[in-house]
């Protein structure tokens, strides 16, 4: 006991204490069973709402910041490294040498600043806004219990003053200690009251001032970056006219999967051997005449099933005439006609006489009008037309299925027919101005290179 009474504390108190916490938990239990009624306050258990609620959105906000602030700071140990790797790399006789480290200094100089404020500015503004929460959170819980001893000195007092043997000794201690407890209760009350809304409308000002310093010291940073990237620019376009001779050359992405004209070029040249070695088939043994092939009618491109028929050959004909490809939709209703027509279609493509494929092309639809009568945009376009792409370096196409581009050509992106035929970082197209003369995909159309380009529409 007198080891308590050292610190403070005697045994009297601890009784009180105890005695206090078991009477507060008969008194939940009579109200949760219903057996005791509870003093209820909607304004203040609404006040007790938006203060959980603003409490768990700043825990969450300084939470955040601090993750922003790790990620500044792996972003300032990030460049600080690439800079120390150019200055590394960049030799002594280069022109330029005492800028590029100037400029590394200052960078890392503008890293350091950005954090320091950032932290001053809204991590320390923001765990001082926090401060205030734990002892509100605290007054509130005991603000709790106050309000269960008041009500248990209330029932405790209506319980003698109706008790049939009534002991007026017990009934005034019992209304003391009722005045007591509700006293101490209001008093609590009172001030949270007071504060809970005032804390709550605080939290607008309070976002607008965290939001608004990092808004501006972001865009502070930014611009200071800038102007020392523009610096390095600058000094790096130097080095490169003193070393123009040695340009870095843009290389377009290896294309891996099998070229879809590559393969039908070997096709057609493996099935037109025996053909070239005949130029004038001779009639077959029963004596029956000599009739074209079936003449098949596509859109746009090739299909496999004629790349597929032994001995036939695949020209492509740019000089072809309508009348030939008029001539050929006729053929299937009559061989003779089909044969003189294709004799026809023999004598004006030059030298070859194998049977042709007509290509017949249709107007394309846009959303299902003709293309020919739209008044669209779109109306001019290839069928399919996705996008426009300009390229902003020379390519020289390394195979026939590949677009030859200079800088400066616009190229109209289309659809691969075949999505599996498609190679990553490669695109089909038509060149704009290829398709303004001839509006013939066939003849026009190639895949090329997508990092060599960029979009403009």
């Amino acid at each position: 006991m007198a080891e308590l009474g050292s610190k403070g504390v005697t045994a009297g108190k601890i009784a009180s204490n105890v005695q206090k916490k078991l009477t507060r938990a008969q008194e939940k239990v009579l109200q949760k069973l219903g057996k005791a009624d509870e003093t209820k306050d909607e304004q203040f258990e609404q006040c007790v709402q938006n203060f959980n609620k603003q409490l768990s959105e700043g825990t969450r906000l300084q939470k955040d910041l601090r993750t922003y602030l790790a990620s500044v700071k792996a972003m300032h140990e990030a460049s600080k490294k690439l800079t120390e790797c150019l200055q590394e790399v960049y030799e002594p006789d280069w022109p330029g040498r005492d800028d590029t480290n100037k400029i590394a200094e200052n960078n890392d100089l503008l890293w350091t600043d950005f954090h320091q404020k950032l932290v001053d500015q809204a991590l320390l503004t923001m765990d001082t806004y926090l401060g205030q929460f734990p002892d509100i959170k605290s007054r509130i819980a005991k603000r709790g219990r106050k309000l269960v001893d008041y009500d248990s000195a209330r029932h405790h007092f209506e319980a003698l003053q109706t008790a049939k043997k009534k002991d007026e000794t017990k009934i005034a201690k019992a209304e003391e200690e009722l005045v007591k407890a509700q006293k101490v209760f209001e008093e609590m009350n009172v001030d949270l009251q007071e504060e809970l809304p005032s804390l709550w409308n605080s939290r607008v000002g309070f976002y607008v001032n965290t939001f608004q310093s990092i808004a501006g010291l972001e865009e502070n940073f930014h611009k200071e970056m800038s102007k020392l990237n523009q610096n390095l620019h600058d000094v790096l376009l130097g080095l490169d006219k003193q070393y123009s001779g040695n340009a870095f050359p843009v290389k377009a992405q290896p294309r891996k999967k099998t070229k879809l004209f590559a393969r039908l070029r070997k096709k057609m040249s493996s099935d037109s051997t025996p053909a070239k070695a005949n130029k004038s088939p001779s009639p077959p043994p029963d004596g029956s005449p000599i009739t074209s092939p079936e003449t098949k009618t596509v859109n746009h491109e090739l299909e496999p099933s004629t790349l597929e028929a032994p001995g036939a050959s695949i020209p492509k004909s740019p000089s072809q005439p309508a009348e030939a490809a008029h001539a050929g939709a006729e053929a299937a209703g009559s061989e003779a006609a089909a044969g003189a027509e294709a004799s026809k279609t023999e004598a004006d493509s030059g030298s070859s006489s194998l049977p042709a494929v007509v290509v017949e092309t249709f107007p394309a639809t846009v959303n299902g009008t003709v293309e020919g009568g739209a008044s669209s945009e779109r109306a001019d376009m290839p069928p399919g037309f996705l996008f426009k792409v300009q390229a902003m370096h020379d390519y020289t196409a390394t195979d026939t299925d590949e677009l030859q581009l200079k800088a400066g050509d616009v190229v109209l992106v289309i659809p691969f027919e075949n999505p599996e035929e498609q190679d990553e970082g490669w695109l089909m197209g038509v060149k704009e101005s290829d398709w303004i003369q001839h509006k013939e995909l066939d003849q026009c159309r190639g895949v090329f290179p997508e990092n060599f380009t960029e979009r403009v529409q």
